[in-house]
């Protein structure tokens, strides 16, 4: 039972395995490799996997060559599609590519003779979110929800013996329930869809598996919480395993995979707006990528310098045009200046032209394969060094992964604000 005025509020996020994610990762190498040979590349790629067919398609302007039947063997062998019984397997697949050059309409309005005045790439609204919910300020359920495929994909790859019949398909969905100020209380109610071999009967499926769900899957993720949040779990919630009964056909072979078909899973589970646009495929010329990544670091960093507890942004484009048309903010209440005024200092204190985001962030270089599953948001950031070519040469750099979650603005932003 719910308390008064106690609610309840979900989130999902689905696996590398997972068909739309194929996809995504698939759009994402390509366009790493395209950004390794030639930072300029711009690049629109969708991807289209069905049972044992990938189609790639979309607009590519590029001195760049790409395997693409290469590159796509090498994700899905990756991700784990090794078999011809999963009926969508890396070495067997065909693959096709239907890729032309961009626009030039297109390419008008994104170029200018002063590379800082680079129009956006589209119009459109992106945004981003922040909220104290988590140690990396992401919305709960949906971290719950990534954490625990990551730790089921982990098992799949470097533990199958815990877990042996694991196929590459996942889906994992929290529902928190949370009081009248907003603070979580419990875990009401998990579920767990994992693609598996095949078993005897389904009942012995269902009981190994839920069995294993709760022994070995779930004490891994609650033993990498911190307690306030493992106290969340208090060995009464709802769990829901392979609900269907069986679910030994997965992935692409499962369901037809596209590639922006998960921009929830991808962002912050529903717990804040979400402009419409995908981000998989997109060289950061386009702004639902690239203005998504700015609005998350200026939330992120602004509820880190304690500007709210919680914090959406919106920033809009026309496209062709550098500046942002506007600049919104929602604290829900939790802003220690009205909602408007932290809106007008954002404008000031952050460059927002495409340009700027691209070369703060070092979004030119190719780190997007790693954004592609379990999330854009609420990763660690790091560095790696790359072999990449530039000038006509082979070099090895140093690259930001997720720079756009680094809090390297929080003490300007209390300057700023006074904090």
């Amino acid at each position: 039972m719910l308390k008064n005025m106690n609610y309840l509020f979900t989130s999902e996020s689905v696996s590398e395995g997972h068909p739309d994610k194929v996809a995504d990762q698939i759009s994402d190498a390509i366009l790493d490799e395209l950004l390794r040979q030639d930072p300029e590349s711009k690049v629109a790629c969708e991807t289209f996997c069905s049972t044992g067919l990938v189609i790639v398609g979309g607009e590519v302007t590029s001195e760049a060559y790409v395997d693409i039947q290469g590159t796509v063997r090498d994700v899905i062998k990756t991700i784990g599609y090794t078999k011809a019984e999963y009926m969508f397997d890396a070495g067997s697949c065909g693959v096709l590519s239907q890729i032309h050059s961009q626009s030039p309409d297109i390419h008008r309005g994104v170029s200018r003779e002063d590379p800082e005045d680079q129009g956006a790439g589209d119009q459109g609204m992106m945004f981003g979110y922040a909220c104290k919910a988590t140690e990396d300020y992401m919305p709960l359920a949906l971290y719950l929800s990534h954490l625990t495929l990551k730790e089921l994909a982990d098992i799949r790859h470097n533990e199958l013996n815990l877990m042996p019949y694991l196929r590459p398909d996942s889906k994992a969905q929290f529902t928190i329930e949370f009081d009248s100020a907003d603070k979580p209380v419990r875990i009401h109610t998990i579920v767990l869809s994992t693609q598996h071999d095949e078993f005897d009967s389904d009942e012995a499926m269902r009981s190994k598996i839920e069995d294993d769900v709760r022994n070995i899957l779930l004490p891994r993720v609650i033993a990498k919480l911190k307690p306030e949040t493992a106290a969340l779990f208090k060995g009464d919630f709802i769990l829901h395993v392979n609900p269907t009964g069986k679910f030994v056909i997965g992935g692409p072979a499962g369901d037809t995979g596209l590639t922006g078909r998960k921009i929830i899973v991808d962002t912050y589970g529903g717990r804040a707006p979400h402009g419409g646009g995908a981000f998989s495929g997109k060289d950061p010329s386009k702004v639902d990528r690239s203005a998504a990544y700015a609005a998350r670091y200026i939330a992120k960093n602004m509820v880190a310098a304690g500007v709210a507890d919680e914090m959406v942004v919106q920033i809009a484009y026309a496209i062709g045009v550098a500046k942002p048309v506007s600049i919104y903010v929602n604290t829900k209440g939790t802003g220690i200046i009205p909602d408007a005024e932290i809106a007008d200092k954002i404008g000031k204190i952050f460059d927002l032209r495409p340009a700027a985001i691209i070369r703060k962030f070092g979004l030119k270089n190719p780190i997007y394969g790693p954004t592609a599953a379990y999330g854009h948001f609420g990763r660690k950031p790091y560095t790696k060094v790359l072999e990449l070519k530039r000038g006509g040469k082979t070099v090895k750099e140093e690259v930001q992964f997720f720079g756009w979650e680094k809090l390297d603005s929080v003490d300007l932003i209390r300057s700023e604000f006074g904090l």
